[in-house]
């Protein structure tokens, strides 16, 4: 029982949708780098004020294994 060509356009309707998807990631990996690290310290400080009004409970400080 032969499939045929199954593989092949399976392939080609795989590589069309990741195609129309496009890359993720643009700019200077340097420049991500420092955008991302603001809004996480942004987002960590936000979310300290309002602990510290006392909207959330301040969150759980859980150490890493090294």
């Amino acid at each position: 029982m032969a499939r045929g060509n199954q593989r092949d356009k399976a392939r080609e309707k795989n590589d069309k949708a990741n195609a129309a998807k496009g890359t993720k990631l643009t700019g200077n990996p340097q420049a991500r780098k420092e955008a991302d690290a603001a809004a996480l310290q942004a987002k960590i400080a936000l979310k300290a004020a309002k602990a510290a009004a006392g909207e959330v409970p301040p969150p759980k400080v859980v150490a890493k294994p090294k």
